[in-house]
């Protein structure tokens, strides 16, 4: 990368950070001024994340490292873009121009601050995708606590209120959790870069690594907190499904953050030498808890919030099981499993308002009721009449259908295509051609399970909510809301004709994780630039 295509490795935090800034010069009541601000700060980071992906997709070599500051580092700040952290960047940016649509139909206006705080989000975000120590990781990640705790809150209301003040206690102990690990390994390693530690780790003396270790460990605990694993994962069904629908939208990307940050740490700190798999086993059977769970809570679930919430925590679950493995054909399927998951839960999620508009909550008690105990409506049509569905109700039906089709896994949409790759990669008919082991069988047993489960629990729900005898109302459901849905569920499809060139360049990320020397070598050999004299900065003031 040269000139300023090397500049734009910054802007996915300097756009959203200027424009949060530039918001609170405007009243409250310029909500259209602030929108539309906002609305282009989104769509600059769309068009910036596709530039980004496209040449950290090309053939040059490794070369995206930005240093803050013009210090090389460990000693400056230092952003490092890669395949991983470009995908990341763009599966945000869509996400959050999808929600953020959404939001401009009632939810923006309900509450102050609200495009402040979610650039705010979108900085803590990208930052954390980008940044290459574990300090900066650390300012971003409370930088994005902070903006989600007032989006949570957006809105009011008693059980809005009640759910935001458990995220925020259970966040903050994450927090301080955070900063006891990047403690421990600091006063252990002497560095938080993370290239520096990954090439510092095997010198270190084995009594100092196993506190070294400890500390990694309390820091993946915070993680874990935040992807939801079990039994840490008591907080989110009910934080996720008390959100307004466009911020449940653009919060389904920060479980994933945890998982990025773990798949991170792990392939680079503990993918080889004396360290080598350490919390392997913790990721694979805390996986394989958290899906049982999550599989449970969906197929009891009888509010739709309560199941997308459940939904996240299946797909957390598979993701931490995959990362357990450690394999690279499992790993190439997750990943295209994380960016369809993650686009069908945000689409879930504001797609539950829509639906639900049109629904009485005394109705669907009445429902449940009468189907547990057998005493529903028994009036047969005559024969020759027919259901009228209106034009509303028939997308939303269709929105509805193709959610429940890639939660469950069922073709031809893009969760097929992700769990396919990994089960046939499981059972050594892909990559990997080796019989699978007892383990490996209990993971597709459980993966396929949960979709049957997410199939089971959305024909129920979508049975109770476009078919019940009991009647109800057609939602008032306006464009600028539905088509966000309807572009999330247009990704998994153009995912899914597109199958071949995204596993490629899956196959190419794990390929890059897989090779820690190329990263830890850009970090630690990227040159400053000069200054007008010849001298660098950094140079210049150690002199």
């Amino acid at each position: 990368m040269t000139g300023w295509s090397h500049h734009l490795i910054i802007a996915p935090i300097l756009v959203p950070l200027v424009v949060a800034a530039l918001l609170l010069f405007f009243d409250e009541r310029q909500r259209v001024v602030k929108a539309m601000i906002s609305l282009a700060s989104t769509l600059t980071l769309v068009v910036v994340s596709l530039a980004l992906l496209r040449i950290e997709s090309g053939p040059n070599d490794f070369d995206g490292v930005y240093l803050l500051g013009n210090w090389a580092a460990p000693f400056g700040i230092v952003l490092v873009l890669d395949a991983l952290s470009a995908l990341m960047l763009l599966l945000t940016a869509l996400l959050s121009v999808a929600a953020l649509v959404f939001s401009l139909a009632r939810w923006h206006a309900v509450g102050a601050h609200f495009h402040t705080m979610f650039q705010l989000l979108l900085v803590g975000l990208n930052g954390a995708f980008l940044t290459g120590d574990l300090f900066n990781l650390f300012v971003f990640f409370e930088v994005m606590l902070a903006a989600s705790y007032g989006l949570l809150l957006h809105g009011s209301g008693p059980l809005r209120v009640k759910a935001g003040m458990h995220y925020i206690a259970v966040n903050l102990a994450a927090a301080l959790l955070f900063l006891i690990g990047v403690s421990l390994i600091y006063g252990t390693a002497g560095t938080l870069n993370m290239a520096d530690l990954a090439a510092r780790i095997p010198d270190i003396e084995p009594d100092r690594r196993m506190l070294m270790e400890a500390g990694a460990g309390v820091l993946g605990i915070a993680f874990l907190i935040k992807a939801g694993m079990w039994p840490l994962c008591f907080w989110l069904p009910t934080a996720y499904s008390a959100a307004s629908a466009p911020v449940a939208g653009i919060f389904a990307i920060m479980s994933k953050l945890g998982i990025y940050i773990i798949l991170r740490l792990t392939m680079l700190l503990f993918g080889e030498g004396p360290s080598a798999g350490f919390g392997a086993d913790v990721l694979l059977y805390g996986g394989i808890a958290t899906i049982i769970f999550g599989t449970i809570g969906v197929l009891a679930s009888q509010a739709l919030g309560r199941l997308a919430g459940f939904s996240v925590l299946v797909s957390s679950g598979t993701l931490l099981m995959v990362l357990g493995i450690n394999d690279g054909a499992i790993s190439s399927g997750a990943l295209l499993y994380l960016v369809s998951s993650t686009l069908t839960i945000s689409a879930f999620f504001m797609l539950i308002e829509l639906v639900e508009r049109g629904q009485d909550a005394g109705a669907i008690v009445l429902a449940v009721t009468m189907e547990a105990y057998g005493d529903a409506d028994e009036d047969e049509p005559e024969e020759g009449d027919g259901v009228t569905m209106p034009g509303t109700m028939a997308i939303l039906g269709i929105c509805f259908a193709a959610c429940g089709i890639l939660l469950s896994g069922l073709p031809p949409l893009s969760g097929f295509i992700a769990k396919f790759a990994m089960l046939s990669a499981m059972m050594g008919t892909g990559a990997i051609g080796v019989p699978p082991t007892a383990t490996v069988w209990v993971l597709v047993i459980l993966v396929i399970l949960s979709g049957i489960a997410a199939l089971i629990s959305m024909t129920r729900a979508g049975i109770r909510t476009f078919w019940s005898s009991l009647e109800g109302t057609v939602p008032r459901v306006l464009v600028i809301e539905i088509v966000p849905v309807m572009f999330l569920l247009f990704l998994t499809l153009a995912l899914a004709v597109q199958a071949g060139p995204a596993m490629q360049y899956m196959d190419t990320t794990i390929r890059t994780l897989s090779n820690p020397r190329n990263y830890i070598d850009a970090v630690r050999n990227a040159a400053v630039v000069p200054d007008y004299d010849g001298v660098s900065s950094s140079n210049a003031g150690s002199k």
